[in-house]
């Protein structure tokens, strides 16, 4: 009975010449740190980076070294190398990626049609497991109570407000 190999991603970049997607990863608990060169064959300043990444990621030479790579950070570096094929600096390609990402709050997302609406929840889902205490975490405490001031008078709202009917 072969064992199967579990590897531990630790970053996860992109090499523009040759195109490649470069990972350096720990493989079962070793302490030896080594680096995976992931070729990028067949991608233009055309190319879609969401199906690049799903191939890329489900590529059976490269499926299990990057199980703990999220789709969205392959899709970030596809985009910074389709940006680098089409001329953008580093910079430029970074910060139209970051306008992309960004959530407007303001943004009424009732308006958006479903494949836009999927990324913008992806991109809350992603940016809410950073943000998440976890258990092992350092910093976790159980149970925050947490008192609020009551300086100001309350405002009342039109729903506060007895409608008459007694409770």
């Amino acid at each position: 009975a072969r064992t199967v190999m579990t590897y531990v991603a630790k970053k996860c970049g992109i090499r523009f010449q040759p195109p490649s997607i470069v990972l350096i990863y720990t493989e079962d608990n070793k302490d030896k740190t080594r680096q995976r060169v992931m070729p990028v064959r067949n991608f233009s300043k055309l190319s879609d980076c969401g199906l690049a990444a799903e191939e890329l990621k489900n590529n059976p030479r490269h499926k299990a070294y990057l199980e703990g790579v999220s789709l969205r950070q392959l899709q970030k570096l596809y985009s910074l190398l389709k940006g680098h094929l089409g001329g953008e600096s580093l910079a430029e390609s970074l910060g139209k990626f970051q306008q992309e990402e960004t959530i407007d709050p303001e943004e009424d997302m009732n308006k958006l049609d479903d494949e836009e609406l999927a990324k913008r929840k992806s991109i809350m889902d992603e940016l809410f497991e950073k943000n998440r205490k976890k258990k092992d975490d350092p910093d976790f405490i159980y149970d925050i109570e947490v008192e609020f001031p009551q300086d100001e008078q309350l405002e009342s709202c039109s729903w506060d407000v007895e409608s008459g009917e007694d409770i």
